[in-house]
């Protein structure tokens, strides 16, 4: 049983990671989260912070000053600013994933019956945020294959191949190659083209993404972490009032250019609250109340695999919060949801 370290409040569900409940988090005690951030990413060799000391990046809103390696990894000061493999690679390594896919927005994804076709899955090893709870930090920890854009292209190429998406890690630090790529493929043939991102990219780079999601009839599915910003940063390391003012109106762009959008929330346990999912919720239905929204169990991953996954009274709350609001709300990852012996916040 954890304690809290400024109000003393125990529960299971808070982790030695953040060091305080979501309430104290709230009154702004981040200190013992960006502890736990910046001795992860100082242990494998990246920036503790988005960096502030040489050329200005603004692929996203971290907007990093880079003088050797942004945040995110990708991109770097080598006479000027570039990302490490240039603009024709990444780092990535790619499979094909036959339908129906375990695609977050596969309650409404077009493909989920085409039983015998594939998705084209593209994994970025990159990311601009550091999430305690990350479900991939392979994408940071190791290295993957540097594939040049020719070789993807000639892949989807394959008539089986019916979608292809970018997911990682995030999309947005190679967004530049992955949008390129995605006219590549759309000049030679028609498949949809979709994205798993946290929201954060620079607005012109989110208003292309989300055209060539409308004209492949794709989707762009928005990771939203959490609502207030001391719960977002905790979580993820970056300016939480930044991100949420990013993600806001990267969400009204999807929807200005038409393209179909999801927005997900993975619920983590005792933090990711009514409070966050309500703030969520309400500005997503001040936008357009048919926007699908998908809430994600949480498994226990990297710093916080010490608390339990997402319980089934956590997530009908949410799920009841929510539906007073969207017409269109799902649960993803049903199976790893647990009741809990001693219910409590």
């Amino acid at each position: 049983m954890a304690r809290c370290k400024i109000c003393g409040k125990e529960s299971e569900e808070i982790s030695e990671s953040i060091g305080v409940c979501v309430d104290c988090l709230r009154k702004g005690h981040l200190e013992f989260s960006l502890k736990s951030h910046k001795g992860f990413r100082e242990r494998i060799g990246l920036p503790a912070k988005p960096p502030k000391g040489g050329v200005k990046c603004s692929i996203c809103v971290n907007e990093c000053k880079i003088s050797d390696v942004g945040y995110c990894r990708v991109w770097i000061n080598s006479n000027g600013l570039r990302p490490k493999y240039g603009f024709d690679k990444a780092e990535l390594f790619y499979y094909l994933d036959p339908h129906p896919t375990n695609c977050v927005a596969e309650p409404v994804c077009p493909e989920r019956n085409h039983v015998g076709f594939y998705n084209l899955a593209v994994f970025f090893y990159a990311c601009n945020l550091d999430c305690l709870f990350c479900q991939n930090i392979e994408h940071k920890t190791s290295h993957g294959p540097v594939v040049p854009i020719n070789e993807l292209v000639k892949v989807a190429l394959d008539r089986r191949i019916t979608c292809v998406c970018f997911f990682g890690g995030d999309p947005a630090p190679y967004s530049p190659f992955a949008i390129r790529l995605s006219r590549e493929i759309l000049r030679r043939r028609r498949i949809r083209i979709c994205w798993e991102t946290n929201g954060l990219e620079n607005p012109r780079i989110m208003r292309k993404i989300a055209k060539i999601s409308r004209e492949s009839e794709g989707i762009v599915k928005i990771d939203w972490k959490a609502y207030t910003p001391e719960v977002y940063e905790a979580l993820t390391g970056v300016n939480g009032e930044k991100a949420i003012e990013r993600i806001k109106e990267n969400v009204r762009i999807v929807k200005e250019e038409g393209a179909e959008l999801v927005v997900s929330t993975l619920v983590v346990p005792h933090y990711i609250d009514e409070v966050e999912v309500g703030g969520i919720v309400d500005y997503i239905a001040s936008v357009d109340r048919n926007i699908p929204y998908i809430l994600l169990a949480f498994h226990p991953e990297h710093l916080m695999k010490d608390i339990p996954t997402t319980s089934y009274e956590q997530m009908e709350k949410l799920v009841r919060i929510a539906k007073k609001k969207l017409k269109r709300v799902f649960v993803g990852n049903p199976w790893l949801l647990h009741f809990k012996q001693n219910p409590q916040r």
